[in-house]
């Protein structure tokens, strides 16, 4: 008696169901978004950091949460 619900017989088929079942869409977004947050993160440090902002912690956590999204937005219309 065999209980292979997801296993098709073809070896891409399983491996696109086990990688969406493992590698969540949304940890895909958070790892581009992190990479647009590198980015940004470089280019607006010393500004950040300067005093201008009130608190360059919730800043750089604002930011990051922004390019999750843009993260997100990439992936989809990609």
């Amino acid at each position: 008696m065999s209980f292979n619900f997801i296993n098709s017989g073809l070896p891409l088929q399983d491996l696109i169901v086990g990688a969406s079942i493992y590698f969540p869409p949304l940890f895909k977004a958070v790892m581009v978004g992190f990479f647009i947050w590198l980015i940004l993160h470089h280019l607006l440090r010393d500004w950040m950091y300067s005093g201008e902002i009130w608190h360059p912690t919730l800043m750089d956590l604002s930011l990051f949460s922004l390019s999750v999204s843009a993260g997100l937005v990439i992936l989809v219309v990609w």
